[in-house]
């Protein structure tokens, strides 16, 4: 029977900085501290007595990897706040700004985090060129990164941080050379997309979750703006309700704020958006993924890597549609004056789901605002099945080293985001290792709000 303690200082491949300490008493856990240790940088406090206008671009520095998501859930608290309706054509823009940004992050995600996993390698880098399946792979990779890069930037200025949407509209439209340019990558890459639903459809990790799966869906197909918030359990809610349905968690040892929904853990992400809304994907994609999809509704956390790989195929059959069968014109921003309101925006960022609210005074500065980001809402399922899976492994009898690797690719099949990590794990047993050497080197950081 074992007895131990299990500190990982530092989760590695995973969007920033995390910790996990774990107990385990005569073989079973006794206690799971899931920590997000970057210190928080108060964004919402920053916020207090600053115009509205530059409100997007502030929120969009919480986080680089998915700053463009943060921007469109801004915007749209802020245009409720100003009570700005914005035009077909700027919606039109905005999906394909978060298509964009769906197609580039979850390609970081699934190759250059876990892809990895999938054979033993350390690092992305490390695939053997000479191996023609490795070959394929990396080059696949920053195949549809890059093409997802040059969609984000043609519609929205940059792929990170995004420089034309705006509140009331956008300040720039492409153009069809742009146009056509973004089109033939799309389709360039859309074999590579499948190669990747293929690989994590054939992945061997799973990991059983009974939870509730909860999504922003759109009221007409599948996206990731512009709907009411559905769970797995039938309920449905709309936007500015959300403060009625999630609870604010603290707990002492993480920096990052939890949430509950009506009392109990629930999970965001692209494997609840697939479970509530699979059937309003692009008719191609379910033509081309009939396999795949199939699989869904799932309890498997590992299939939040597969269901990350069907996104970004949606996501190149519904740009390219958008791309065709639209012209996109001058037209100027929609401009209204300030006034005490509230305002409420939410958005499917690439881990789930994410509120902006914003509080405006008559001058048009801010008073205050809340931000609740995917991460902070799967921390609660997230520790709880850290706890679950050691237990099933000590139960199998894997060693005490094999253990910490498990722990990671768990955590990274929930893609929490805390900024990038480039470094390597390093696992101290408590009982062999003196406490003023068990500590490892931190990070950088990028913030969680």
């Amino acid at each position: 029977m074992h007895t131990f303690n299990l500190d990982i200082d530092h989760i590695t491949k995973i969007e920033g900085d995390a910790s996990v300490s774990i107990k385990v008493e005569d073989n079973k856990v006794t206690d799971v501290k899931f920590a997000i240790t970057e210190y928080k940088r108060f964004f919402t406090e920053a916020m207090k007595g600053k115009s509205i206008i530059g409100l997007p671009a502030h929120l969009a520095r919480i986080c680089g990897t998915c700053s463009n998501a943060h921007v469109m859930a801004a915007i749209e608290a802020s245009e409720m706040a100003l009570d700005i309706t914005p035009s077909h054509q700027t919606e039109i823009l905005r999906s394909l700004t978060m298509h964009g940004l769906i197609i580039r992050d979850h390609a970081l995600h699934l190759y250059l985090f876990c892809m990895p996993d999938l054979y033993g390698k350390d690092a992305f880098l490390d695939f053997d060129e000479n191996d023609p399946d490795q070959h394929q792979m990396l080059h696949d990779g920053f195949d549809v990164k890059s093409a997802g890069n040059f969609l984000a930037t043609l519609i929205s200025g940059r792929s990170v941080h995004a420089t034309y949407p705006m509140i009331g509209g956008f300040i720039h439209f492409p153009e069809k050379a742009g146009i056509d340019e973004a089109i033939k990558k799309l389709e360039e890459i859309r074999p590579a997309a499948l190669r990747l639903i293929q690989k994590f459809k054939d992945a061997p990790d799973h990991f059983d979750r009974q939870t509730n799966y909860m999504a922003l869906i759109p009221h007409e197909g599948f996206g990731y703006i512009n709907g009411d918030i559905i769970t797995s359990k039938g309920e449905r809610f709309v936007e500015a309700d959300y403060r009625n349905h999630l609870e604010h968690v603290v707990v002492p040892y993480s920096q990052a704020s939890r949430y509950e929904y009506n009392g109990d853990s629930y999970l965001v992400g692209a494997l609840a958006r697939l479970n509530v809304a699979k059937e309003k994907l692009h008719p191609h994609t379910k033509e081309s993924a009939a396999h795949a999809i199939a699989l869904f509704p799932s309890t498997d956390v590992f299939h939040n890597n597969l269901a990350q790989a069907i996104e970004i195929l949606h996501s190149i059959d519904e740009s390219i549609d958008l791309l065709r069968h639209n012209t996109f014109v001058p037209e100027p921003a929609i401009k209204k004056p300030g006034r005490d309101a509230v305002g409420i925006g939410v958005v499917e960022a690439p881990r789930g789901t994410l509120y902006h609210k914003v509080v405006l005074n008559a001058d048009g500065t801010v008073k205050e605002g809340e931000v609740i980001v995917p991460t902070g809402q799967n921390q609660i399922n997230i520790e709880q099945d850290i706890g679950r899976l050691v237990d099933k492994l000590l139960g199998e009898g894997m060693s005490q080293e094999a253990i910490p690797m498990e722990i990671e690719k768990l955590i990274r099949a929930y893609d929490p985001c805390m900024s990038c990590a480039s470094h390597f794990l390093k696992v101290y047993w408590n009982q062999d290792i003196p406490s003023q050497e068990a500590s490892a080197p931190t990070c950088s950081a990028i913030d969680l709000a």
